[in-house]
């Protein structure tokens, strides 16, 4: 049983999430949309999350992860899973999961791009009313990223089309075969 989780940092993980959520046939689903509404509002007001904010959007995610296995959808989740403890929450999605094997049905991909790139990004999306985070806040995010080798996230180039990153994707060595098309959601 696999699920294509993608763990998206850039600006575009919304572009990359519909475009992955057509190809595969399975849901997408944006993390954003699970934060309280006052957590957007911190955002929206700059001021950073800590853990305490971040834990009820966290366990909110693992559910809908939990509830996608169960029912054997598969599902692509747009997520700032910005430390290896949010990773292991979500990962725990997958009920047969051993916390700290970081062997599960839920896989990462960090779409990595460059601080410079990623604000470009957030502003242009904050601009068109299509995001509450304004990229005064990316700094405070990007000092919480951290990814441990043995964690295997996968990391792709945030820079190409978006076409190449999907493309890119769906042809690593380590999804061959896991994109599982009895886990097709309706859509």
């Amino acid at each position: 049983m696999w699920l294509a989780q993608v763990f998206a940092f850039s600006g575009d993980h919304n572009t990359i999430g519909r475009m992955l959520e057509k190809e595969l046939k399975y849901k997408y689903l944006d993390a954003d949309d699970f934060h309280l509404e006052s957590n957007k509002e911190k955002m929206r007001m700059g001021i950073p999350l800590t853990d305490e904010d971040r834990m009820p959007w966290l366990e909110s995610l693992c559910c809908a992860i939990k509830e996608y296995l169960n029912n054997k959808k598969g599902l692509v989740l747009g997520c700032s899973a910005l430390k290896k403890e949010y990773r292991e929450i979500l990962r725990s999605g997958d009920t047969s999961y051993n916390w700290g094997t970081y062997a599960s049905a839920v896989n990462f991909i960090l779409l990595d791009a460059p601080a410079e790139v990623l604000s470009v990004r957030v502003n242009k999306r904050a601009a068109e009313g299509k995001h509450y985070m304004p990229a005064s806040l990316l700094q405070s995010q990007l000092d919480l990223l951290k990814i441990d080798e043995p964690e295997g996230v996968l990391r792709v180039d945030a820079t190409l089309r978006p076409q190449d990153i999907v493309n890119t994707i769906l042809n690593m060595d380590q999804f061959q075969g896991c994109f599982n098309h009895d886990f097709v959601e309706s859509l």
